[in-house]
């Protein structure tokens, strides 16, 4: 990984500029985005940030086939936004949409409890843990 982090301020000024080309294009309403939207906070370039990247991206091309969006945010860089999402512990996955909102923590390595905090297998009332 190059260190190169998305931050949280790019987001908005492209939903504003999509906001005007929907109203340009006609039948533009159906394409709302992507169902899911996944925010990854991590600390700096540390192995542990490397494999939550790893293991959320091949979770999320297997299971949701790109139809996700993806912003993945470095806390040493962009500290607003842990406090904003109050995040206590890093690596932490949100689950923004579709609601209702999810918190993951950890580097992601067990698939069975990212796919229950994504809402794609039903938890059946046993503990997902390790």
């Amino acid at each position: 990984m190059n260190g190169a982090v998305p931050g949280a301020d790019g987001q908005s000024g492209a939903d504003d500029a999509q906001s005007g080309a929907d109203d340009a294009q006609p039948g533009a309403a159906a394409k709302q985005g992507p169902p899911y939207v996944l925010r990854l906070f991590i600390t700096g370039t540390t192995s542990r940030s490397a494999r939550a990247i790893a293991n959320l991206r091949r979770v999320c091309e297997r299971r949701l086939h790109g139809e996700y969006d993806l912003e993945v945010i470095d806390i040493y860089q962009h500290p607003e936004a842990a406090k904003e999402y109050q995040i206590v512990a890093a690596p932490t996955l949100v689950k923004m949409l579709p609601l209702p909102l999810r918190r993951i923590i950890g580097d992601l390595a067990n698939e069975e409890r990212i796919l229950a905090g994504l809402d794609l297998i039903p938890v059946n009332g046993t503990t997902i843990g390790k």
